[in-house]
């Protein structure tokens, strides 16, 4: 782990989502990647190290992932391509659940190969559709934040509105796998990996 870096994951709501959050040692100011539950367990993250939130960054559009974003009041990234999953609660699931989910404003668009800049740190976009359209990876140092596109020995899943298996396999195959193999995988569910274990391992692809 990067020794300028402040790291920590927590698991929040009804699908055990990983939740990450991310801050510089010299700027203390943080990102937190797929705020799905929990606003509380997540500040109070925050308040404990002394951090101040910049930004919150979504891997994808799932309710499990954005359902705490009306709790922070900062920035929030999302790709583009799923700008209609926040303001669909039946694309992003979360009428499945009984709940309803709704963000409508306020987001900035991600693009492919955009770098984010959180105070000292630079966070790399890339494109990985499959689990949704607009599913994306975020690469800092040797760290790889894989949303639901990766997880240890398994893919996210492509039955779901807007999923496509020829699309996830052809992410990871061209995107994914094609990082140095010592990049630690951080998915969003389920514990960490790294991008050998998957290439040499996976058993979905």
């Amino acid at each position: 782990m990067d020794k300028g870096l402040i790291f920590e994951a927590i698991v929040v709501g009804v699908l055990d989502t990983n939740c990450y959050v991310l801050a510089g040692n010299k700027s203390r100011e943080a990102v937190v990647i797929d705020p799905g539950a929990d606003a509380d367990n997540i500040s109070a993250v925050l308040k404990r190290n002394g951090l101040k939130l910049n930004s919150i960054i979504l891997t994808h559009g799932h309710f499990d992932h954005i359902g705490a974003l009306d709790n922070f009041d900062v920035p929030v990234y999302v790709h583009s391509d799923d700008l209609e999953f926040m303001k669909n609660s039946s694309i992003n699931l979360s009428s499945n659940f009984g709940i309803d989910r709704k963000f409508d404003a306020g987001f900035k668009v991600l693009r492919d190969g955009e770098i984010i800049s959180v105070g000292d740190l630079r966070l790399s976009v890339i494109h990985t559709p499959g689990h949704t359209p607009g599913g994306i990876c975020l690469k800092i140092g040797s760290m790889l934040f894989s949303g639901d596109t990766l997880f240890r020995n398994g893919i996210g899943r492509t039955d779901l509105p807007g999923g496509s298996f020829e699309q996830i396999s052809r992410s990871l195959k061209e995107k994914i796998f094609t990082l140095k193999d010592d990049i630690r995988v951080f998915p969003g569910h389920g514990p960490e990996t790294t991008v050998k274990e998957e290439k040499e391992g996976n058993n979905f692809l």
